[in-house]
Parts: structure tokens; C-alpha cells; sequence
């Protein structure tokens, strides 16, 4: 019998079962720094722990990412080692800000199943939960990722597509129990811009642009200890390039939406999100962003709005995200649903 991990392929998997995930991480502050060396990200919350305490954070939080990276990684080796790509998430709740010196270990449950018409591949889709070293849940969500089959005449499941909500309700967004914005310092965020200065259906161009390589994205990969084969392996895919893991391109938008969205200082929820289009080496990177939703909450000074960040390789000026037609436009690499926290 092998003692290796062969990851599991479509067949392997079914409705209901469960994974314990393995090597529970540690969070540390060489996660908040390398996390700045990877993207241009300068959010005053995670880069200070002065401007933190100030909001009613005296735990000094790294980027809400850093958790959403560690928590996925860890379903990796389990759901897509044999992924031929990730395809989309859903109901994602960050629960509580992460801190060093948190670990967190994650399990999934298998929600759906659907083979491909092709037969070589199918989708699985999954709920996965991170919790940290009290049991208390840091975040969960939903996804579906498209992974090969073992064997291509291994017959099919039953198709279960689950219903997942198109976005988490305003009410059910989680705020830590102190974060209070009443005394927020607008100069060292960076922005003067707050809650009633956006507009539902105001577009904000993010203007900067961050060209992708090959270290950059694999130093990312191995920092959140994602396996899969496809970031890694020339001969994983037919065309022989490293495919760029989606997270990478969510932080590097998420990053670069600072200009224009400096305040909206914590991401409370993804409520959906789809990678497009695939992202190599090479690709220029730039992001765009729509008010979709605002929404006012409990905490004192504290409101969310609802926003689809975009990212596309290129510059669109236009900032349009689909064609007359209704299909994504080209150059579209992520689109992105999620609720941020702003001052009000």
C-alpha cells in the first residue's frame, strides 16, 4: 500500500462526507509582512497597531485574507489537489479578526456533486469552516472547484447542485463586539471618502496596475501551503504554464482597490465570487470597483457597503464587466461580490 497522497479525484468524493483537514497554522507577523511584500496592500487596520487600537481593536488584526489564504490552503491536499481550476465561492462570514499567535485548523462538508458533459472532470462543491485554538469559528464559506477523474468510465453521481444565497444579508454580517469608528483618524487612513459619500452604482476606477511572475505567485502559493498541482508543475497542464492561484488575484485586487476604497478598512463577507478567466505570468492586473449595496449597523460609527471589485488584465477605462450579449468581457479575470466595513 502507498503511503503517499494521490489527492482525491472526482469519484473519490460524496454527498455529506466530511474532511478533517490536516496541519493546523499558526498565524504569525511574518504573515502580516510577507502578506505587504506579496501586494501592495496599505490598509490602516492591519498596518498599525496604534490606528487598530484607535477602532476599538487592541488585538492588532492581520488582512481578513491572511485568514481566508490559511483556512483554504488547508483543504488543498483533500479537495483540489487534482483540480483542473477553482471556480467560484459563496456565504463566505468572517467571523472574528485573526491574530497572531491564532491558529486555525479547517474541515469541509461535501454539498454537491455534478459531472462534467465531458465525462474526465466534474465539479465538487463544498462548506469548509476554519476555527481557531478555542473552537471559536474565524470563517466559512462555500465552494465548487472542477477536479479531474481517476478514470474518465467510472460512472457518474447523482447531480446535486446546492442552493447557495447570491449574497449574505446586512443582518447577518458579523462585527467584532468593540469596533467602534467614531474617532476615526480620516488622515492616517489615507482617504477623507465615508459611508455617505458613495453612491449605489458609483464605479471607482483603482487606476494602479501590478504585473503577475512566477516567484512572486509561488512564494504566495507556499506561504499559505497550497499544493495545488496546477500553481506548481509545468506538467500539470497541457499548455505548460503554471496556472495563477484565483486568491493571489483576489488579494492583488483587494490590494489595489485602496485607492479610491481606502476606507473600507475590513471585508465582512464575500458574498460570491468567480474566476473568469484563467491568470498567468505576465498578466497586468488592474481593478475597478461598483457600489452595489450599503447597508448601516449596529457598531457606533460603523457602515458596510456592498461591493463587486473587479479584476481584468489590462486597463479598462470603460470599467464594463459584460458584453450586449451577457457574457463576461474579455479581459476579465475575477469577479468579485463582498461586503466591506467603512466609517460613517
Amino acid at each position: 500500500m502507498t503511503k503517499t497522497n494521490p489527492g482525491n479525484f472526482f469519484e473519490d468524493f460524496s454527498i455529506g462526507q466530511v474532511l478533517e483537514h490536516a496541519t493546523p497554522r499558526t498565524v504569525t507577523e511574518g504573515d502580516r509582512a510577507l502578506y505587504g511584500a506579496l501586494y501592495p496592500t496599505r490598509f490602516a487596520i492591519p498596518s498599525s497597531a496604534d490606528f487598530a487600537a484607535s477602532v476599538g481593536l487592541a488585538a492588532h488584526p492581520v488582512e481578513d485574507l491572511v485568514a481566508f489564504h490559511i483556512a483554504f490552503g488547508k483543504t488543498v491536499p483533500d479537495i483540489s489537489l487534482n483540480a483542473v481550476a477553482n471556480l467560484g465561492y459563496a456565504e463566505c462570514r468572517f467571523h472574528q479578526p485573526v491574530v497572531p499567535g491564532d491558529t486555525l485548523r479547517t474541515r469541509s462538508e461535501v454539498i454537491g456533486l455534478k459531472q462534467n458533459s465531458n465525462g474526465r472532470s466534474g465539479v465538487v462543491y463544498v462548506r469548509s469552516t476554519a476555527t481557531n485554538q478555542r473552537g471559536e469559528v474565524a470563517l466559512d464559506w462555500c465552494r465548487w472547484v472542477m477536479v479531474h477523474k481517476r478514470d474518465a468510465e467510472a460512472p457518474a453521481p447523482e447531480t446535486v447542485v446546492p442552493e447557495l444565497a447570491p449574497v449574505v444579508a446586512a443582518d447577518d454580517l458579523v462585527l467584532p463586539t468593540s469596533l467602534d469608528f467614531t474617532s476615526y483618524d480620516f488622515a492616517a487612513a489615507g482617504e477623507p471618502h465615508r459611508f455617505n459619500d458613495y453612491e449605489v452604482g458609483e464605479k471607482i476606477d483603482h487606476v494602479d496596475g501590478v504585473t503577475l511572475t512566477d516567484p512572486e505567485h509561488m512564494l504566495a502559493t507556499r506561504l499559505w501551503q497550497n499544493t495545488a498541482k496546477i500553481h506548481f508543475n509545468t506538467q500539470a497542464r497541457p499548455d505548460g504554464n503554471r496556472l495563477i492561484y484565483g486568491g493571489h488575484v483576489i488579494s492583488l485586487a483587494r490590494a489595489l482597490s485602496f485607492n479610491g476604497l481606502a476606507n473600507a478598512q475590513l471585508v465582512a463577507a464575500i458574498n460570491a465570487g468567480s474566476h473568469v478567466a484563467p491568470a498567468f505570468a505576465g498578466d497586468t492586473v488592474y481593478a475597478w470597483s461598483e457600489v452595489l449595496d450599503k447597508a448601516e449597523t449596529s457598531a457606533p460609527g460603523v457602515g458596510a457597503l456592498r461591493l463587486r471589485l473587479v479584476a481584468t488584465q489590462g486597463h479598462d477605462e470603460s470599467m464594463t464587466l459584460r458584453t450586449e450579449e451577457g457574457t463576461y468581457k474579455d479581459g476579465v479575470l475575477l469577479d468579485l461580490d463582498l461586503w466591506a466595513l467603512v466609517p460613517r
